[in-house]
């Protein structure tokens, strides 16, 4: 299980990769070291690469209404 968030919108720099992304937002959600995160983005099952900048995901994946949706989910790591 996941703890919630505090906020659901996040203004980043474009330049931003999306690993640097996932450090900060692990860092607010003070998640384990043995849980695994990752995002899936725009109800895309598959993984964005994770030296992707923000700016070609949001290139890639954007919706309709100039915003990019992203799902964080876990899975328990063993080891």
């Amino acid at each position: 299980m996941l703890p919630a968030l505090n906020k659901i919108k996040f203004l980043v720099p474009q330049e931003l990769t999306m690993g640097q992304f996932v450090t900060i937002i692990r860092n607010r959600m003070s998640i384990s070291p043995t849980q695994a995160f990752y995002f899936l983005v725009n109800g895309s099952r598959s993984l964005v690469n994770m030296s992707s900048t923000m700016a070609e995901v949001y290139a890639t994946f954007k919706d309709e209404d100039g915003f990019l949706y992203m799902t964080y989910a876990s899975q328990e790591m063993f080891g």
